[in-house]
């Protein structure tokens, strides 16, 4: 169970609004932990047990990007209006309306980690420390690493993919089932799945517009806009304190995340043994010590 939040609300990001929920004190002297969600296109409920961060005496952000939860919906826009350059200035927005931009953290995990690196690329004076859980830096390289990973499913199983895709009905029953199957072994191998983590993953497809558009729809048949994105390049450009977190059997394997810690100069990389993708509901209290560890080095 999170704590109860401090604050919650919405901010005005242009014409739209952006939805936040605060945990602790962002006037008690120590940098915010912003948390930036996946998807793109999902939500911050997966996201909630940052909250207990808080307690250690680090306020906690969460925020719903656009599109998306408590924030403006807007399912009537095309793929020209969902792009990396939108989030990053909504991102930038949050930071401004809540008057933390003076200092934070941001905590980036899966698509959140590219978006919170391309962040920090522009050294923001702000910025303490960054975390980037479970990522990719390139979408080819992710692709690449998702083919692997399908090719070890049962036959029957990867039969059941290659047709469904094939044939567009991916929104079957029977495609949903197989896939099931990816995401027990490499999104979360907690059985039930956590409540926090469902409800982030009902709500993308109880409004897939931003997840469809950029990524696909699942994690590993990526054909959205994002397909061909990367950050390699830019890596060597972002000079803060870094923290790299991966999971043993994440779809985000060690090749993925790779070139963060060939790139970050001083980047810290710790691999949860016992995780896939989500090792801070996985593998909790090791979370919180690396955690805990990694903030009050900053």
């Amino acid at each position: 169970m999170s704590p109860d939040p401090s604050d919650k609300g919405t901010v005005p990001f242009r014409e739209y609004r952006t939805w936040y929920r605060v945990t602790g004190d962002l006037k008690a002297g120590r940098p915010a932990l912003v948390a930036v969600h996946g998807g793109p296109g999902s939500t911050h409920d997966y996201l909630l047990a940052l909250a207990a961060l808080a307690d250690e005496g680090w306020p906690v952000v969460h925020y719903d990007q656009l599109g998306n939860g408590g924030s403006t919906h807007l399912p009537g826009e095309g793929a020209d209006f969902w792009t990396v350059d939108l989030f990053l200035a909504e991102l930038d927005n949050l930071l401004d309306r809540l008057g933390i931009a003076d200092d934070y953290v941001l905590f980036g995990q899966s698509w959140g980690g590219p978006l919170a690196a391309s962040h920090a690329m522009n050294n923001p004076a702000g910025l303490r420390g960054l975390v980037v859980a479970n990522a990719p830096a390139s979408m080819p390289l992710w692709l690449s690493e998702m083919a692997a990973l399908r090719a070890e499913l049962p036959p029957e199983v990867q039969a059941s993919l290659l047709r469904h895709e094939a044939a567009g009905t991916t929104d079957t029953d029977e495609y949903y089932a197989a896939m099931r199957v990816f995401y027990d072994r490499h999104v979360c191998r907690i059985q039930p799945w956590p409540q926090d983590f469902l409800s982030s993953f009902m709500e993308i497809y109880n409004d897939p517009t931003v997840y469809y558009t950029m990524n696909g729809p699942n994690e590993f048949h990526v054909i959205g806009t994002l397909r061909d994105w990367s950050i390699i390049d830019d890596l060597h450009r972002i000079r803060t304190p870094t923290l790299l977190i991966g999971g043993r059997h994440d779809e985000a394997t060690p090749t993925v995340m790779r070139p963060y810690a060939d790139l970050v100069p001083g980047a810290r990389w710790e691999i949860f043994e016992e995780s896939s993708h989500l090792p801070h509901l996985e593998e909790p209290e090791r979370f919180t010590e690396v955690m805990v560890d990694f903030l009050k080095s900053l």
